[in-house]
């Protein structure tokens, strides 16, 4: 991949940029050097309706003044001096952030970890477009498909690389391949679209682009003709695709941000249970193949898998350098470089399966709603209410009967998490993993 990034003039950006601020009167800084290639194609009918090749390159510069702190951004570096002597003189009339400050040197990374985070195959325009062709073709090859919502397939090469004024130098070749297709089903007034994607780190690892379309058209199909529920409290069981937000919204509550802002609803439960006995919840930043893989996090700070929550008690939250020295708390290499700063997040985060497959949680539920697909962001992250509209299907006796739609369901995080049960099918592909999920009495609203 030396052709399409160097990584020795990455390298050599960041740390120039390091010794230019430190010249013109930092404290301590730190530079990171992002660049990427990617190329992605759209089709629709049979026809190429977009391709896209996109190409980035951008270096930051943040400098710590006491503890005032700025930085600044670049596409070029042709003056490095006069991109930190801006960024010090901007830092010098910045208002003071107790919390503000390099990664303490004693927990930077020693050794970076051998990862798999980088194909070397590279994918041209055409064997992208064949890919999406291949995807849309088998959709509107399903009985019932009335038209393609459009399919794509995409490429992506990144690079990165990180230097500190405390010695801390790391860097890192990443590669990701995507596809999708929409299919849409019925005609007129009584169209549904429903869709499959698949997004994997090696190429060899997706899904059959013919698996991705007939999956989008099976699934639109099964969406026709949906009925209105009326108002009750009802079994939920999340499909898997479902019950990824399910986890993204306890990946939320247990942010050191949001603890040390105060504005989380399990800010005081540490150390107590938050999900039903049994349930384990893994953060894992060195995941082989994984989407949210890494060897160093955006401090340089060194990690480990962490059980976020072990047989349902929270164990930790997530933390970077600045929200750990607010909670009076060492950071556990959970950083994020978010533009001028950092903030804490998690990696490859799953919840951990259970024994019974789909078809047995919704045996166990008796009747009830199978959600497939969800609309709107209706949660409160200070008191953990939670509103949803939903889509998918009525089930009676374990069985579906009918599709449905224009339903919101509601209840509240803290009693839900504690009434999850896991499947046993986890989708383990994406950053936040999690099988499918039934949770017990919750309202259902509708007609």
């Amino acid at each position: 991949m030396s052709e399409l990034i160097d990584q020795t003039e990455l390298q050599s950006r960041a740390e120039r940029l390091v010794a230019a601020a430190r010249k013109a009167g930092a404290d301590a800084c730190d530079a990171i050097a992002v660049t990427g290639v990617s190329l992605g194609v759209e089709v629709r009918d049979g026809k190429v309706e977009e391709t896209e090749r996109a190409e980035g390159d951008d270096v930051t510069l943040r400098v710590f003044v006491g503890k005032c702190s700025a930085a600044v951004s670049a596409n070029q570096l042709d003056n490095p001096s006069d991109l930190a002597e801006r960024a010090v003189a901007m830092a010098k009339v910045a208002p003071e952030d107790p919390f503000a400050g390099l990664a303490d040197p004693d927990l930077l990374v020693k050794q970076l970890p051998e990862l798999e985070l980088l194909d070397s195959k590279q994918l041209s325009a055409d064997e992208l477009t064949n890919i999406a062709l291949e995807a849309e073709t088998a959709g509107l090859s399903v009985e019932g498909v009335s038209k393609s919502g459009g399919a794509s397939a995409s490429w992506r090469l990144a690079g990165v690389v990180m230097a500190t004024s405390h010695g801390f130098q790391g860097s890192y070749l990443s590669s990701r391949f995507g596809m999708s297709m929409t299919a849409v089903a019925g005609d007129g007034t009584a169209m549904e679209r429903d869709y499959d994607f698949d997004s994997r780190t090696f190429f060899e690892d997706l899904d059959a682009p013919a698996d991705i379309g007939r999956r989008a058209g099976e699934r639109a199909v099964r969406r026709l003709n949906p009925d209105k529920l009326s108002t009750r409290t009802t079994n939920v069981v999340y499909e898997a695709r479902a019950a990824r937000s399910i986890l993204g919204h306890l990946v939320g509550a247990i942010n050191g941000a949001s603890v040390a802002r105060k504005t989380s609803f399990l800010m005081d439960h540490m150390g107590e249970p938050v999900l039903a006995p049994g349930l384990t919840v893994v953060d894992d930043p060195f995941k082989r193949r994984g989407a949210a893989t890494r060897p160093f996090d955006g401090e340089g700070t060194e990690a480990s898998v962490l059980n976020m929550v072990e047989d349902g008690v929270l164990q930790h939250w997530y933390l970077d350098g600045a929200s750990a020295r607010e909670l009076g708390l060492t950071p556990n290499g959970r950083a994020r470089r978010a533009g001028s700063g950092t903030s804490p997040g998690s990696t490859n985060v799953t919840l951990m399966p259970g024994e019974k497959s789909l078809e047995e949680l919704m045996a166990d539920a008796g009747d009830g709603l199978l959600v497939t697909d969800l609309i709107g962001h209706g949660v409160n992250g200070l008191t953990g209410d939670y509103s949803r509209g939903a889509a998918g299907f009525w089930f009676e006796n374990g069985k579906i009967v009918r599709p449905v739609s224009e339903i919101t369901i509601a209840g509240n995080l803290k009693d839900m998490f504690k009434r999850m049960v896991p499947g046993s099918d986890l989708d383990n592909r994406y950053a936040a993993a999690a099988p499918s999920i039934m949770i017990e009495g919750m309202a259902l609203a509708g007609n």
